[in-house]
C-alpha cells in the first residue's frame, strides 16, 4: 500500500517509515505537520495516512474530517501520545480506520495495516460488483420503482437480506462486501435515518446496520421507527463510542447488538453468522 506519515518528531516518523517499508508498503510523503497534506491526499492518492493527534497547528481531528470529504478512500491511522480515553470513539466517528497509542510496539502497527489491507479488499471486491455502488434512499426512487418494491403491511422479512445506513461512503461500501461475502444480501443502503427507515418500511430486510452518528436524524433516533415500520427486522447499531447511555438507548429501542468503528470484518463476520445462523 501507498503510505503517508505525518508526524511533528522526526524519530517517531522513522519508526514509521521503518516497519511500513519492512512490511513491504511504500512511503509517498512525510510531513511534520498538517501543511500540504490535503493536496497530497487529493494528488497522490495514497491508500493509508499515519496521521498524529497532536500537530502544530490543526490538530489530526481537524485534518481527519477534512481528508474523508477531499479523498474518502483514503485509510487514516490516528496515532497520539494523549491517554484521553474518549479520543478512538470520537477518531472512529470521524472516520479513522485504526487507532494507535504511543508508545507504540511494532506489531500494533502492523496489526493495523492488514486490517486495513484486508477492509480494503473486501470493499474493492464489492465495488466491482455492478450494484455496489448504487446508495439507495427512498427520495432517488420513482414511484413506479417504489410500487415494485413496497411490502405489505405486516409482510414477513425477506431472508438473508440487509439494509446498511451510514453517512461514509467507506463504510457503507465495507459493511456491504462484509455481508454479502457471508451470504447476505445488501438490497438497500442510505445515507441518513429517514431514508433509512424507508427503504425498511419498503424492503422489510432480515436485518439493517445503522450508525449512530448521522447528521440530521440519529440512529438512535432512527431505531424506534424501524421497529415500527418491519417489526420482525434486526437492528445492529455501529458507532465509534459503545457508552454506557449509547448500549442503554440502543437495547430499550430494540437493538440486538452493535459493531464497533473502526470496523473490523472478522468480528462482524462472527457476528452476523450468530445472528441470522448462517
Amino acid at each position: 500500500m501507498k503510505v503517508v506519515i505525518v508526524d511533528d518528531s522526526e524519530a517517531i516518523r522513522k519508526v514509521l517509515r521503518a516497519i511500513c517499508e519492512g512490511e513491504g508498503h511504500e512511503i509517498v510523503a512525510e510531513f511534520p505537520d498538517g501543511e500540504g497534506l490535503l493536496d497530497c491526499v487529493r494528488g497522490a492518492r495514497p491508500d493509508v495516512v499515519c496521521l498524529d493527534y497532536e500537530l502544530p497547528g490543526r490538530n489530526g481531528f481537524e485534518l481527519l474530517a477534512e481528508m474523508d470529504h477531499a479523498a474518502n478512500q483514503v485509510a487514516v491511522v490516528v496515532i497520539t501520545g494523549s491517554d484521553e480515553p474518549e479520543l478512538k470513539g470520537h477518531a472512529a466517528d470521524l472516520g479513522a480506520a485504526g487507532f494507535i497509542r504511543k508508545p507504540f510496539e511494532n506489531a500494533q502497527v502492523i496489526a493495523e495495516l492488514n486490517e486495513i489491507a484486508k477492509a480494503r479488499a473486501i470493499a474493492a471486491r464489492a465495488a466491482a460488483r455492478p450494484e455496489a455502488e448504487a446508495v439507495a434512499p427512498a427520495v432517488a426512487r420513482s414511484p413506479a420503482k417504489a410500487a415494485e418494491t413496497q411490502a405489505e403491511p405486516g409482510a414477513a422479512v425477506v431472508s438473508r437480506t440487509a439494509v446498511v445506513v451510514d453517512d461514509s461512503g467507506s463504510i457503507r461500501l465495507l459493511l456491504k462486501g462484509i455481508l454479502e461475502e457471508v451470504g447476505v444480501k445488501v438490497v438497500g443502503m442510505a445515507t441518513s435515518g429517514k431514508d433509512g427507515i424507508e427503504l425498511v418500511r419498503r424492503l422489510r430486510p432480515a436485518v439493517v446496520c445503522l450508525d449512530v452518528d448521522m447528521p440530521g436524524m440519529s440512529g438512535l433516533e432512527a431505531l424506534p421507527h424501524i421497529g415500527a415500520a418491519s417489526p420482525q427486522t434486526r437492528v445492529v447499531m455501529v458507532t465509534g463510542n459503545a457508552t454506557r447511555q449509547v448500549v442503554a438507548e440502543a437495547v430499550a429501542g430494540g437493538a440486538k447488538g452493535y459493531f464497533l468503528k473502526p470496523v473490523r470484518p472478522a468480528k462482524v463476520e462472527e457476528f452476523m453468522r450468530k445472528l441470522l445462523r448462517l
